[in-house]
């Protein structure tokens, strides 16, 4: 299987500050999310990958082929960039299509292709107006449609749901499913953990220009075994309940609030702790109404691979 992208020792320098720091990675075809603060090195990732920028040490390969000043790669890669670079004067379906005819189609097919691409987005209904009376969101849908265009393989999205209202964030991470169960790759840049989180459980954590961790959210946690599990509880006999799964399960501390009738437990084994709760309350008879974890999502996983303070 031919990888979506392999990096060795990849370093950026922009002068003398780091932009990214001997990154190696073998990434495979899929959706994936690429995480990280404003400032990580999030960024100058996608612009080694789009050959953007050339690396200062080390090397990428993006589906085969060396990025840097590889025009052929362009035609199997379409890029959603952060900011903008628009034509003010054209329409969004002017734009679109003056990007298709440069990417290679003629001139009747450059304008389906755009309309179809812009209606993908839904931005059919202000295509035809100029570019410099459109709002941030609109801006945004019609650089997603650019990179649509040309229906590339592999599909390179930095923050695209800035700007969006939270209609057009659920259209978006609708699309970009659609995307994924089509075949086509996908890598989706953004600081908001729970918008990656919307569209794949397979990411990348970049942090200070380097790869703190990738894979899939649940297995990643699952190795973080330094840090216990936190689950929640409530039942009406909280103190008995945190008595008996003391004594009979795998846990490693709790803090009980008998008042709000909640327990918060740790654990160091919470597939095991989820197997013996049901047994342990039905022999029991101890009434639980509510368990609860939000330590398998991704903003957990940054916490802890970041420390708790960044």
């Amino acid at each position: 299987m031919q990888l979506l992208i392999q990096t060795v020792s990849l370093t950026k320098l922009y002068g003398v500050v780091l932009g990214l720091n001997d990154l190696t990675l073998n990434l495979p075809p899929g959706v994936h999310g690429l995480l990280g603060p404003n400032g990580a090195g999030k960024s100058t990732f996608l612009k080694l990958i789009m050959g953007l920028l050339k690396p200062t040490e080390g090397s990428i390969r993006v589906l085969g082929k060396r990025p840097w000043n590889n025009p052929r790669l362009l035609r199997l890669v379409g890029y959603c960039p952060e900011h903008d670079a628009f034509y003010h004067n054209l329409t969004g379906l002017e734009f679109v299509s003056v990007l298709a005819r440069m990417g290679g189609f003629g001139r009747a097919d450059a304008r389906r292709r755009a309309a179809e691409a812009l209606g993908r987005v839904g931005a059919a209904e202000f295509m035809n107006r100029r570019i410099a009376g459109y709002s941030k969101g609109m801006r945004q849908r019609t650089r997603l449609a650019q990179a649509l265009v040309h229906d590339p393989e592999f599909l390179v999205l930095d923050e695209p749901l800035s700007g969006l209202d939270p209609i057009g964030r659920h259209e978006i991470i609708e699309l970009v499913r659609s995307l994924g169960s089509q075949g086509k790759s996908v890598l989706v840049s953004s600081h908001v953990l729970h918008e990656v989180q919307a569209v794949t459980d397979d990411f990348l954590l970049i942090y200070g220009g380097r790869l703190l961790a990738s894979g899939n959210v649940h297995e990643i946690r699952s190795l973080m075994n330094q840090h216990p599990h936190q689950i929640k509880l409530r039942s009406a006999q909280a103190a008995t309940l945190a008595h008996h799964l003391l004594r009979e399960l795998p846990v490693t501390g709790i803090e009980l609030d008998e008042k709000l009738q909640t327990l918060s437990v740790r654990t160091h084994d919470p597939q095991a702790f989820y197997a013996g709760l049901p047994l342990l309350v039905a022999d029991l008879g101890l009434p639980i109404d509510e368990v609860a974890s939000d330590d398998d999502n991704l903003e957990s996983v940054f916490k802890y691979l970041v420390g708790s303070d960044s």
